[in-house]
C-alpha cells in the first residue's frame, strides 16, 4: 500500500519541532546525495481530493468549490470559510510550482483543524479561503517534458512547471495558462480579498546573520503598489516573522525578490489592492539541482511552519491584532544570501 501522510504521521512529523534548533534549522538535514527523498509520503492529487471532500462532509462552516482546471484537466480547488462578508478575507495560496508541496500538507492540516475547535472561535472574525495545489500537473509530474533529471523517488517527480513547460508564478498579467485563469477570474475578482499570503518553497541554502534559515518573506516591491496596500503587507510580515522567528527552530530571512509584476506578489497587490506577502519555506520537495532539495527528515517543522503561520495570521485577523503590528523589524531583517560552503 502507497504511504501518505495520514495524521497520525503528520503528527509524529511534528515531533520535530522539539529538535533543537541546531538540528531543526541550523544546519540541515540537508540532502547532499545521502538524504532520503521519497515522493511516496507526500499526498497525491487524488489523496488531496478525498481529503478536501472528506472535510467538506464534516465541517460545517466549510465549503469546497471547484474554480477551473489544469492543462491536463484537473479540477482545481478553493476551500471557503465564509461567514460574514464585512469580515477582513485573507487567502492562502499554495503550489503554483509543483514541486513545493509541504506549505500544501501544513495548509491542509490546517484546514482540518479549522473543524476540530483547536482554532477556537477565530472564525466569527475573518473569512478564509485556501487555494491547495494550483499547479496540480506539476505536482503530479503529469507533464509534456521530460523529468529524467529530477531527484526524488517514489510514485512520481515534482516539477515547477505546469504541464506546458511554463512558470505559473510569470503569468499574472498575461493570464494565459488556465490556472491562473482559475485563480484570477474565480477566486481574486469574485471574492473581496483582503490579504494573501503565497507559499512557496525556495533553495535549501539561504542563510541570515550566519544561520541557514528556514524560510524567508517578501511584501510587495513594485513601485505601482498603494502605500496603504505595501502597510498591509508589512503588518502581515509582521505576524509571521513573529510568530515563526520566536520558536526556537524558526530563522527567516528577508527574500530578494525584484520588482516585475508578472509575479503574484507584486501583480495581485497592484491589480486588486490585496495586501499580500510571499513565504518562500526552506527547500523543495523535488528537484534536478541537489542544493534545492532537503532530506525529508526536514518535513516535519517544515509542515508545522506553515501551520504556525496560517495559525498566527488567521487569529490576527480575526481579533484585529494585525492593526497594531509592528513593522519596524522590515527596516533590519537582512536579505538572506547563499551560503557556499
Amino acid at each position: 500500500m502507497k504511504k501518505s501522510i495520514t495524521a497520525a504521521a503528520l503528527a509524529g512529523a511534528l515531533l520535530f519541532t522539539a529538535t533543537p534548533a541546531a538540528i531543526a534549522v541550523g544546519e540541515g538535514p540537508g540532502y547532499g546525495g545521502k538524504e532520503t527523498i521519497n515522493t511516496s509520503i507526500l499526498r497525491t492529487y487524488d489523496e488531496m481530493v478525498q481529503f478536501l471532500q472528506n472535510q467538506d462532509a464534516k465541517q460545517p462552516h466549510m465549503e469546497l468549490e471547484v474554480i477551473g482546471q489544469s492543462v491536463k484537466g484537473r479540477d482545481l480547488y478553493l476551500a471557503k470559510y465564509i461567514q460574514n462578508q464585512d469580515n477582513p478575507t485573507i487567502l492562502f495560496l499554495t503550489q503554483q510550482h509543483g514541486n513545493e508541496q509541504l506549505t500544501t500538507e501544513g495548509a491542509l492540516e490546517y484546514i482540518k483543524h479549522l473543524g476540530t475547535g483547536k482554532t477556537g472561535d477565530v472564525l466569527d472574525g475573518v473569512n478564509v479561503l485556501v487555494v491547495p495545489m494550483l499547479n496540480a500537473d506539476g505536482a503530479m509530474g503529469d507533464v509534456d517534458f521530460s523529468l529524467e533529471n529530477y531527484i526524488a523517488k517514489g510514485d512520481r517527480n515534482l516539477t515547477r512547471f505546469n504541464a506546458l513547460g511554463v512558470d505559473l508564478n510569470r503569468d499574472h498579467i498575461t493570464k494565459i495558462q488556465p490556472e491562473t485563469q482559475a485563480l484570477h477570474n474565480n477566486v481574486l475578482a469574485k471574492y473581496d480579498v483582503d490579504y494573501m499570503i503565497d507559499l512557496h518553497h525556495q533553495g535549501a541554502n539561504s542563510e541570515r546573520d550566519g544561520r541557514l534559515v528556514s524560510g524567508s518573506i517578501l511584501h510587495p516591491t513594485t513601485p505601482n503598489v498603494d502605500l496603504d496596500v505595501l502597510e498591509g503587507s508589512k503588518r502581515l510580515g509582521a505576524i509571521v516573522f513573529d510568530a515563526v522567528d520566536s520558536t526556537g527552530w524558526g530563522h527567516l530571512g528577508k527574500y530578494a525578490g525584484g520588482s516585475a509584476e508578472t509575479i503574484s506578489r507584486n501583480g495581485i497587490a497592484v491589480e486588486y489592492g490585496i495586501s499580500t506577502l510571499l513565504f518562500e519555506m526552506r527547500g523543495m520537495s523535488d528537484h534536478f539541482n541537489e542544493g534545492a532539495i532537503l532530506g525529508q527528515k526536514s518535513n516535519g517543522y517544515l509542515i508545522k511552519q506553515t501551520i504556525t503561520t496560517l495559525d498566527a495570521t488567521v487569529s490576527a485577523l480575526s481579533d484585529g491584532s494585525i492593526e497594531d503590528a509592528d513593522t519596524s523589524f522590515w527596516d533590519t531583517l537582512a536579505v538572506q544570501n547563499t551560503r557556499t560552503e
